[in-house]
């Protein structure tokens, strides 16, 4: 290693450095302030509509159920239109993948949400789908993808002056692995953030909170008990995750749940 390639390396780690931490974004519905590298709602907009056909096709496509499909436009359009996420000015749109096997939700930047048969199946009330849909409506709010896009171009840009400082590819594959696992918990924080904001958005829209509670439940059946360790995994436990709703609900309604909410 010269001098030069040195210096080379010094200054894309801190331009990618000065890139990611030199500016940031105020999100309005969470009240953060957010690292997105400059990329604004339009941009999570674009993307979500550019990437929403592929990510169906490769889900077996749209479901051919039309009551299903209505179910979940229905209930997604009421937790968007009855709560903050109005205000958003995402145009939020809600899909049914056709696909029987796989036990997912997802959202996309920008709005677009999708849920797999496999897991509106398996749903027993429009309360446990009202908290599904809350939680990728949740992701969108907090541009969790946003902040990712951004922690992504850091890693990227440190590990490639890592690898020319270091002249080794080897040293390159070492800093992936440790910008991954940096990556894994920033997951788990995103999944415990889209939780909370869902009980916030289903709560909203007149919806008992208590519902998320029995999605978890169901994703732990489905599961199989073939989960990864927490500590491997971008997602936190259902356990978990039951322990800190149950931590939430009970912050935002001290009094007990309101009665008359939908289940």
């Amino acid at each position: 290693m010269n001098k030069i390639q040195l210096i080379v390396a010094l200054l894309v780690a801190a331009f990618s450095l000065f890139s990611y931490f030199g500016s940031s974004s105020l999100n309005p519905i969470t009240g953060e302030k957010q690292r997105v590298a400059g990329m604004t709602p339009k941009d999570e907009v674009a993307m979500g509509l550019q990437s929403a056909p592929q990510m169906a096709q490769q889900m077996g496509g749209l479901s051919q159920d039309a009551r299903a499909r209505a179910l979940v436009s229905q209930v997604g359009a009421k937790v968007v239109a009855q709560s903050v996420a109005a205000k958003s000015g995402y145009p939020f749109k809600f899909h049914t993948l056709a696909d029987p096997r796989t036990v997912n939700a997802f959202a996309l930047p920008g709005g677009q949400i999708f849920i797999t048969m496999a897991l509106l199946s398996r749903l027993e009330t429009e309360g446990q789908l009202a908290g599904v849909l809350g939680h990728e409506v949740g992701h969108v709010l907090a541009r969790h993808s946003a902040e990712h896009i951004a922690k992504e171009q850091l890693t990227q840009g440190l590990t490639g002056a890592f690898a020319m400082g270091a002249g080794s590819m080897d040293a390159a594959q070492i800093g992936r692995v440790v910008g991954q696992m940096a990556m894994m918990k920033y997951g788990r924080d995103d999944e415990l953030e889209a939780d909370s904001l869902g009980l916030r958005l289903m709560s909203e829209a007149g919806y008992d909170p208590r519902g998320l509670i029995k999605v978890m439940q169901i994703l732990e059946r489905s599961s199989g008990g073939s989960r990864q360790p927490e500590f491997a995994s971008s997602h936190p436990s259902p356990a978990n995750r039951v322990q800190k709703i149950n931590e939430v609900i009970a912050r935002a309604f001290p009094n007990g749940v309101p009665a008359g909410l939908t289940p």
